[in-house]
């Protein structure tokens, strides 16, 4: 059974008249042998059509919870032959995965410089930057470990209005990564500012925090590192931090600012 997944992808990928007609043959084959896992039995009412069709529709699996899960015949089938992503994944994990409610454990100090977390350190940067947020930790990419990557560039910083960067105390720094960190509060008085997350995609809210604060840990070579930081850049440490044990802004937000960022294009 296997074996027809196999050579009915080998047949989509194929050109030409034998391409053809492998997926004509296949197509019957599959048709009986599928017809059963799909929500759509009348696309096959002709199963000798080519069955490129089958790419479009869904197929029904379930996963651990009781939400029906939906993926076109296409993703199914690249699921089978490949095998569900492993973390560090490259996408951010989404709120409602346990991974982002875990505990993260803390790196050996030795394993720092071996390949696993040195990909896990490149995943970090990778989806952080593409994402285009100013921190991501392990967690969010599937990884309960005590990695949180930062940064704030130039260019980002000159986003933002002069009052902006002047209320939320913004000063641009360069990519810093930090391993088994730990914070020390510098001063105590609380500032309160809007706040997102990849993690939460689309929404924000008003976050109280620290106004300055001072970072230890390992960086990216295990060498030991310290950072003081006060106002934007004290924010994103502490919200990083959060994802490293287990908390989301939301479990801190001043819950009467929470909003969609897309509210008013609904509306329109």
């Amino acid at each position: 059974y296997k074996s027809l997944h196999a050579l009915w992808f080998i047949s989509v990928m194929a050109a030409g008249g034998i391409g053809k007609l492998l997926q004509h043959r296949l197509s019957h084959c599959l048709y009986r042998g599928l017809k059963p896992m799909y929500s759509h039995p009348a696309a096959f009412s002709k199963p000798w059509c080519c069955p490129m069709v089958l790419v479009l529709i869904h197929c029904r699996t379930y996963s651990s919870t009781p939400q029906e899960k939906h993926r076109t015949y296409w993703k199914y089938l690249q699921r089978k032959v490949l095998g569900p992503p492993l973390p560090p994944y490259k996408h951010v994990c989404q709120a409602g995965d346990p991974v982002l409610r875990s505990l993260a454990a803390p790196v050996e100090p030795s394993r720092i410089v071996e390949p696993e977390i040195q990909n896990l350190i490149q995943t970090l940067v990778t989806v952080m930057r593409r994402s285009g947020c100013v921190g991501l930790s392990a967690p969010q990419v599937g990884v309960p470990l005590q990695v949180m990557a930062m940064e704030f560039p130039e260019e980002r910083y000159k986003e933002n209005s002069v009052s902006v960067r002047e209320a939320r105390e913004m000063v641009p720094f360069a990519l810093t990564i930090f391993i088994n960190p730990t914070m020390r509060v510098l001063d105590s008085h609380i500032v309160s500012f809007p706040e997102g997350c990849e993690s939460i995609s689309g929404f924000l809210a008003c976050v109280p925090r620290y106004r300055a604060v001072e970072i230890s840990g390992l960086n990216e070579k295990g060498e030991a590192v310290c950072w003081q930081a006060q106002g934007w850049p004290a924010r994103i440490i502490q919200h990083e931090l959060d994802h490293l044990h287990g908390l989301l802004y939301i479990d801190k937000m001043d819950s009467k600012t929470f909003v969609n960022i897309n509210w008013m294009q609904v509306n329109d």
